[in-house]
């Protein structure tokens, strides 16, 4: 198989690396994930990858009545710097060098994000993941993904989750769910889709940037996708 693009960026959510609970750890999952990343560094592809914190702690959830909501986005953000941490060592025990780059600066275990280093470490076929989110409240991590993606240059965002592309309705309680194959940037914002939040699909299509959604526990559906396969759905 050959790969599509040089330069690609992984939103993963948080729930992904905790299995079928959709919380804490699951490591037999988080191991499929390490590796399905792997495969597509064999192939020379560049990687930078987000990973949310919903598995640990969602900010804007606990905001409702229980702690301010920048006080919650601060711990959101933590929960990923965890899930980071999580990652790279499931990848680096792979044998494949790997680095965390902070939004927040946490010295002791993270380098922190510049735009120069992270393109350094991509060039040097390390695979990068992003942390902590923008470092700021209010933005969500798919916020945080496409920026960096496009800080970066890559070619495409792939959001692997834990359905197999975008529906038109709830697929878990909706048997006769739609999934689309193609959406524009617009019809997901009027649709009102979840597949991202508003400001992230807005600065896709501002950026000209596409997003592949897919199933992440598919079997080879991340190299698939990397290399050009229809699989999931494609927003452009």
């Amino acid at each position: 198989m050959t790969s599509k693009y040089q330069r690609i960026l992984l939103k993963l959510s948080g729930e992904t690396l905790g299995g079928s609970e959709g919380a804490g750890f699951d490591y037999e999952a988080i191991r499929q994930i390490a590796e399905s990343v792997i495969s597509i560094h064999k192939q020379g592809v560049e990687i930078g990858v987000v990973v949310g914190g919903g598995n640990i702690f969602r900010g804007v959830k606990s905001s409702e009545g229980n702690v301010g909501r920048v006080a919650g986005d601060h711990m959101g953000m933590l929960a990923t710097v965890i899930n980071s941490i999580c990652l790279q060592e499931t990848i680096e025990q792979r044998g494949v060098p790997t680095r965390v780059l902070s939004a927040i600066e946490l010295n002791a275990i993270a380098e922190p994000y510049i735009k120069r280093r992270a393109d350094r470490h991509l060039e040097k076929q390390r695979i990068v993941i992003f942390a902590a989110g923008t470092g700021n409240p209010f933005f969500t991590t798919d916020t945080a993904a496409v920026l960096r993606a496009s800080e970066i240059g890559a070619e495409v965002v792939i959001k692997a989750t834990k359905t197999d592309g975008v529906y038109d309705k709830d697929p878990l309680t909706n048997p006769d769910a739609r999934c689309f194959t193609t959406l524009s940037y617009d019809e997901v914002l009027e649709r009102n889709l979840k597949v991202m939040d508003a400001t992230a699909i807005a600065f896709c299509r501002d950026n000209q940037l596409p997003i592949i959604v897919l199933d992440v526990h598919a079997e080879n559906a991340i190299l698939k996708a990397v290399c050009g396969e229809s699989i999931g759905t494609l927003i452009h």
